[in-house]
């Protein structure tokens, strides 16, 4: 069996947001797409979704969700790109 990346304890989780929750968050940012931080859709997360969720494609944003004890819980979005 491969390894599967997203069950690591270090790896924080990862979502695919709807085109509602992405244009929600945008508004909610004053920001457009391009202006976030990018993803490869070559990343061994990426990839797992796309498995996992169906077919992942360039212009999609992908939520994270990291935890930790000082911060608690922080969320950080990214466009996932093909180059």
């Amino acid at each position: 069996m491969p390894f599967n990346v997203m069950e690591h304890q270090l790896v924080p989780e990862h979502r695919i947001l709807s085109e509602k929750e992405a244009k929600t968050i945008l508004t909610k940012l004053k920001i457009s797409k391009e202006q976030l931080p990018k993803i490869r859709i070559s990343d061994p997360c990426i990839k797992i979704l796309d498995e996992a969720m169906g077919p992942v494609k360039e212009g999609m944003i992908v939520e994270i969700t990291r935890t930790s004890e000082t911060a608690g819980r922080s969320k950080a979005y990214r466009l996932i790109i093909r180059r």
